[in-house]
């Protein structure tokens, strides 16, 4: 993913229901500060030179962290998900990850059963909690 692909990437994100954008991190400028600081884990997959999923992942160096995770409701089930899930993990593999964890919201039915089918455990020990530094305008999808 580079980021040209911005305006097909966040059409994608816009396209899946159970998402949560905002509109700092995930701006134009957001998401190319996100690529300059992970430049080899992030993906797109393409169809005909449309771009039909995504997915955002890096690392603090110690963990590896997946986000938006997207493929366009017409080009589900084909394995577009597991295929761009795999090209991350191999990435944050080869820069020395060990452990990848990821948040899905309770209420995105679909996405939970697509991480769980791929391995990815709920952990019921943890309570995730976020604070904002500034104003943010949440967007759910």
């Amino acid at each position: 993913m580079t980021p040209d692909d911005y305006d097909a990437v966040h059409a994608c994100w816009m396209a899946c229901t159970g998402m949560g954008l905002n509109t700092i991190d995930d701006s134009r400028e957001g998401i190319t500060r996100y690529l300059e600081r992970n430049p080899n884990t992030c993906f797109v997959s393409e169809h005909a030179g449309t771009i039909t999923g995504a997915i955002l992942a890096g690392h603090d160096g110690r963990r590896g962290y997946i986000y938006h995770t997207a493929v366009t409701p017409a080009h589900r089930y084909q394995g577009i998900g597991t295929a761009l899930v795999n090209a991350a993990l191999h990435a944050l593999a080869n820069e020395g990850i060990v452990k990848v964890a990821l948040v899905a919201f309770s209420r995105n039915d679909a996405g939970n059963a697509f991480w769980e089918s791929l391995g990815f455990t709920a952990r019921g020990d943890l309570t995730y909690r976020n604070k904002a530094l500034c104003a943010i305008t949440r967007i759910d999808t």
